[in-house]
């Protein structure tokens, strides 16, 4: 992607940033918890509990890009930039939905 794009998570960064601050903490405890050999379950545990905050953050971040890019597109009545932001969605969706 070339050039600045405005975000649609930009209002929302501080917190975003925060959130990841948190999920960077969860990381680090796994990985403490693997170096001090600790039960398997309660490492799997902890591995779903970072999974399922980092699925909630993609979420907000793709809500946001609903919200401002593609709205945003398809109000400009340009139908080559709303077809490239309508593309753009439907592959990040894919890549988290886990599809091809």
């Amino acid at each position: 992607m070339s050039g600045h794009v405005d975000s649609g998570y930009v209002e929302e960064k501080d917190a975003l940033i925060k959130r990841l601050h948190r999920i960077e903490g969860q990381v680090r405890g796994i990985e403490r918890m693997v170096a001090e050999e600790r039960y398997c379950i309660d490492i799997l545990t902890q591995v779903a509990a970072t999974t399922t905050a980092l699925e909630s953050l993609a979420l907000t971040i793709l809500d946001r890009h609903v919200r401002h890019c593609v709205a945003g597109a398809l109000a400009t009545g340009d139908a080559e930039v709303a077809a490239e932001k309508s593309r753009e969605l439907l592959e990040a969706v894919r890549r988290f939905a886990k599809t091809s």
